[in-house]
């Protein structure tokens, strides 16, 4: 009797329903209270001096401490052991006045999306001064992420985060009699040629997403990486002729890249000053805690196997709205310490569908904000994901193990595993859409795609 032969049976995923939603963005807008618009160059002021004021107060803190780790005040085993307290003293400085410095990278963002101020000058100003500040090149990426904010979710016009397809991570076309094109189902020979291919090792599934968080910034803003495929080799955000950008914007450009040159200059000056210890322990650690915070964090609000991405005439502004996660930042370390990354952080994380919805409303009506469209999604009957589990790296770690690749083809997709499994498949309401990011009339528009460089999308 011949062997029996496995490779035919199937392994099937147990999937949800993705109901594709059909509420407008004017529903969504009109359930914010009013005062949540309003913006306030004071009040946003008071929040950089607090940043500033806490990571000065934790810098003076470690200084103090570290002065008494020294023979004449305690005496420990081992020489080393001084050393060894001094670093680990730094780390927790480092750590903290990263997340905190993120805190001011938030609302450099803020000036961006002008919910800083209602002043368009006053936002650019303070907005490239933090920004530039922390390694940012304001006016360059500002426009980037305008258009990424108009077209979060589609396939081929988002700019950050885009899904790699089927044939972009070296797969063979779909069989749709070895595999089902939602990931409902693959035989084994098809999940064993997958992990072969798509599979990490024990080592490479730490080291991946940790070098993702180290340099993934200015891989993105330098490379192109995780950013839009289908722009062509040399796209970057300094220079002018990048197809994001459009000749109206050179000098913003210009600007932008004088920003980044100058904030090198003040490093290198620093550290001639200073000396290049103290400057790496009391800035450029904290500064790749900023990096690392802020990829963890914008990662995760737009990657996860629950999210959909969009082709074609299935996409609508509103629908790339609501193709995103709040997450609670470090929700996964208790209440405390959730509350500090959510204080220090302005609530980016835990708030992010309503900054998607409207980003000109400051983070500090977000809240209220979102409250607002979270309840009037519950009243239309939206039944979406748009809270995620807890932002931190173990979630890092199971998102970027579960969402590998989409299919080159079908016009609502959702990540598949190393396997070829999905967690989602999508269903299409009853009834035909009506909103989309160019039918919103001008005064909605104006807060929906608040920066007119989208315009040319």
């Amino acid at each position: 009797m011949a062997p029996k032969n496995d490779d035919n049976v199937s392994t099937s995923a147990e999937q949800s329903i993705y109901r594709v939603p059909d509420i407008s963005i004017k529903d969504l807008l009109e359930a914010i209270p009013a005062h949540c618009f309003k913006r306030s160059a004071l009040k946003s002021s008071l929040y950089i001096a607090w940043d500033l004021l806490v990571i000065f107060c934790l810098h003076r803190a470690i200084v103090y401490l570290n002065s008494y780790i020294d023979p004449a005040y305690i005496t420990l085993p081992s020489s080393r052991l001084y050393t060894a307290v001094h670093i680990c003293l730094w780390s927790v400085y480092a750590f903290w006045a990263g997340l905190f410095g993120t805190g001011l990278w938030v609302i450099g963002h803020e000036c961006g999306h002008k919910a800083f101020s209602e002043s368009k000058a006053i936002n650019d100003s303070v907005g490239w001064i933090l920004h530039s500040a922390l390694g940012v090149p304001y006016y360059s990426w500002r426009i980037s992420h305008a258009q990424h904010h108009a077209l979060n979710a589609h396939m081929t016009k988002d700019q950050i985060f885009v899904p790699k397809t089927r044939s972009q991570v070296g797969l063979p076309p779909l069989d749709i009699s070895r595999e089902d094109a939602f990931g409902s189902r693959v035989t084994a020979e098809v999940k064993r040629e997958m992990y072969e291919a798509l599979g990490d090792s024990p080592i490479g599934a730490i080291l991946s997403p940790a070098t993702y968080l180290l340099v993934g910034w200015w891989a993105y803003i330098t490379t192109n990486a995780s950013g839009q495929p289908h722009y062509p080799k040399g796209t970057n955000h300094f220079n002018p002729s990048s197809p994001m950008f459009r000749p109206h914007h050179y000098n913003e450009i210009m600007i932008s890249t004088a920003g980044i040159l100058l904030w090198i200059t003040c490093i290198g000056l620093a550290i001639q000053h200073y000396g290049f210890l103290s400057v790496f322990r009391t800035y450029l650690v904290p500064y790749l805690w900023v990096n690392h915070w802020l990829v963890l964090i914008v990662f995760l609000q737009h990657t996860d196997p629950l999210l959909p991405h969009y082709r074609g005439r299935e996409f609508t502004f509103a629908r790339g709205v609501l193709a995103t996660l709040d997450r609670n930042l470090l929700g996964d370390f208790g209440s405390v310490i959730s509350w500090i990354g959510c204080h220090a952080t302005h609530g980016i994380s835990e708030t992010h569908v309503v900054h998607h919805v409207c980003s000109k409303i400051p983070h500090y009506n977000a809240w209220e904000a979102s409250a607002a469209v979270k309840k009037k999604l519950s009243e239309a009957g939206v039944r979406i994901p748009i809270q995620g589990a807890p932002g931190g790296w173990s979630e890092l770690f199971r998102v970027y193990k579960e969402c590998k690749f989409v299919e080159d083809e079908g016009d609502i997709v959702f990540y598949k595993n190393a396997y070829g499994l999905a967690q989602m498949r999508p269903e299409m309401p009853s009834r035909d859409i009506s909103d989309s990011g160019v039918e919103v009339d001008s005064k909605l528009r104006r807060c929906c795609c608040d920066n007119t460089n989208a315009r040319a999308f």
